[in-house]
């Protein structure tokens, strides 16, 4: 298991973050967000969709539990399961039957646990006492293949 902590000052460097991620990511990785409402998971992803030109669709699944955005490159889907009323309700949508189609932002993962890929990345989002447009976010990347990515994230935010 690998851990990177970046500190995000706005949410223009929260969306840069993002789409730097999603440049390593490919069909059948997951990504879990969470953290405290208002802590950039929803900017976060919108920033992921910015890479695949698809910023201008974004909407809050909230309601929908999923939304689907296609790019010539990858479909993705993005969850929010915060209103799930436990883990059966996510596998009676078929919500496991994503993780192979595309890739997958999930917000709220944690209540779904039990769900997820054994290997993903988790990025926990902290709002900074200090400043309200900054952001801490932990990446933990588990399994070998997210490892290799958060090293890659890393190298290429630091140049």
């Amino acid at each position: 298991m690998k851990n990177l902590k970046l500190i995000s000052n706005s949410p223009i460097e929260t969306t840069k973050i993002a789409q730097a991620l999603a440049k390593f990511l490919n069909i059948g990785d997951t990504v879990v967000l969470t953290g405290e409402l208002g802590a950039g998971k929803t900017k976060f992803t919108e920033g992921f969709l910015t890479y695949y030109n698809l910023q201008d669709e974004i909407s809050s699944p909230t309601f929908t539990i999923v939304n689907e955005y296609k790019s010539p490159l990858s479909t993705i889907y993005h969850f929010d399961v915060y209103r799930l009323a436990d883990l059966d309700e996510f596998y009676a949508i078929g919500g496991d039957e994503y993780f192979d189609k595309g890739i997958c932002l999930i917000e709220w993962g944690e209540q779904i646990e039990d769900a997820l890929p054994l290997e993903l990345i988790k990025i926990s989002f902290e709002k900074n006492s200090e400043d309200d447009n900054s952001r801490i976010l932990n990446f933990e990347a588990i399994g070998n293949k997210y490892e290799k990515i958060l090293d890659s994230l890393s190298f290429e935010l630091k140049n």
